[in-house]
């Protein structure tokens, strides 16, 4: 008996530990935690940022912080489902899923207009390249600040066409979302010098 309480403990603990580990790092209000806690079969997170910052110009602290209010660095992170009748479990609220949250619309005219169709979700470097093309559309659009966390935020948040009619004026939810995550922003960016 004690023998297959044993390997019962093997057969389920370790694999529910692997699980884990592997998936949303524990620290993610420390942006070098949140690297160094990676596994080796992620890819390379801080590379991939980096690459993105390149790519478009939006700062790290300001990729990461999108990333961490968005999905808790969640690579399946999804919306919650509604209730039918207030108790059964439903469709869920939107389209929203993975690292950075993207609706299926949006995902979809990301992976035309960069031409990257076999980007996904729940792969963090595509995700984290999604926040990047998003604000820069921003900047672009509406010539938000590359550093200008606050407003990226709200943009990404609502989506182009709220922010231009400026819905997040009568939203101080929105609003306070927004604040929390230039904040993270501007933590992550000290924590950034620190890092490797």
């Amino acid at each position: 008996m004690r023998a297959y309480s044993f390997s019962r403990v093997l057969v389920i603990g370790v694999p529910l530990a692997l699980a884990a580990c592997a998936s949303t790092p524990n620290r993610i209000n420390d942006v070098c935690a949140v690297f160094d806690q990676r596994d080796g079969w992620f890819n390379d997170w801080q590379s991939s940022a980096e690459r993105t910052q390149r790519k478009y110009g939006v700062p790290v602290h300001v990729l990461m912080a999108t990333v961490r209010k968005e999905s808790g660095f969640n690579s399946y992170a999804r919306p919650p489902r509604r209730k039918l009748l207030g108790f059964i479990p439903w469709g869920r609220i939107s389209s929203a899923y993975g690292f950075s949250q993207a609706l299926d619309g949006t995902w979809s005219q990301y992976r035309r207009e960069t031409g990257n169709f076999t980007a996904s979700r729940t792969n963090f470097g595509d995700a984290v390249d999604f926040v990047g093309w998003y604000h820069s559309k921003t900047i672009d659009t509406f010539g938000v600040g590359r550093d200008d966390t606050y407003n990226l935020y709200l943009a990404y948040y609502l989506g182009w066409g709220s922010y231009k009619r400026g819905e997040w004026r009568s939203n101080a939810g929105v609003q306070r979302y927004a604040r929390d995550t230039a904040a993270m922003a501007d933590r992550y960016r000290g924590q950034l010098q620190n890092c490797r």
